[in-house]
């Protein structure tokens, strides 16, 4: 589905957790196809090179140790109209895919990418080609905000669901819920880079003093959180009586 015909005329630079709450929720009402046999792929990645650009996320098991960190199971290819969820831990990083990333003629997209790009790379070396990352673009447009379910929320008034974010990727079957979240956070970096190619940028100036007025309001936030602290940690003061004469 394209969202674009939504988009409002300027775009606020924050949005915080109680406005998502209140939006009505989206997701990709697309087709999934998830591919986990190795004769799968080619087709997918057929209909894949059709196209000249394309939103990405992947998945990996959650880890809640530290130090500890899991090979990316899932990598999600989408469309406006389909979604490809490849199961790296059934079809490995399929040669087909890694050149589609190297393909220079086709832009992919995605939020943090440099992270994604390298779990991938971990799989199967490849030289990534015009790969965008949004939190590198969308300052340009105003908005000041880095993870994808707020970016989404500014551009288009609604809320994606993250609940399945920390579920098992590796596990032998992708639940219907899992397939849904992760082809609607691949959908969602495709429609977000598409609707910003609608709307003009602003100014290199206008950028960079919202960059200035953000920092100083981090400060500030830093100085006054910094004197709450003291202030909550530094007992009254407290007069002694004057002794009876």
């Amino acid at each position: 589905m394209d969202m674009s015909s939504f988009l409002p005329n300027t775009f606020a630079p924050h949005i915080d957790k109680t406005a998502i709450q209140a939006l009505p929720v989206t997701f990709f009402e697309g087709e999934v196809i998830v591919v986990d046999k190795p004769e799968m792929v080619a087709d997918a990645a057929a209909y894949l090179r059709q196209h000249t650009v394309l939103g990405v996320d992947t998945e990996a098991r959650p880890s809640f140790k530290r130090g500890v960190h899991y090979p990316t199971a899932l990598v999600q290819i989408s469309t406006l109209e389909r979604c490809y969820l490849f199961r790296l831990t059934h079809v490995g990083m399929p040669v087909e895919i890694a050149a589609i990333f190297a393909n220079p003629n086709i832009c992919k997209v995605g939020l943090a990418f440099k992270d994604d790009i390298n779990g991938l790379r971990r799989r199967r070396d490849f030289k990534p080609a015009n790969c965008i990352d949004l939190q590198s673009m969308v300052c340009k447009y105003g908005i000041m905000e880095l993870g994808l379910q707020k970016i989404f929320a500014i551009i288009f008034g609604k809320k994606i669901s993250k609940a399945q974010q920390l579920t098992n990727w590796e596990n032998s079957h992708l639940t219907a819920e899992q397939a849904r979240y992760a082809s609607t956070d691949a959908w969602a970096t495709l429609s977000i880079y598409l609707a910003l190619q609608q709307v003009k940028p602003l100014s290199k100036r206008a950028v960079e003093a919202l960059k200035r007025a953000e920092k100083e309001a981090q400060i500030l936030r830093q100085q006054e959180a910094m004197a709450k602290k003291c202030a909550e940690s530094t007992p009254p003061l407290t007069s002694n009586p004057s002794p009876l004469t």
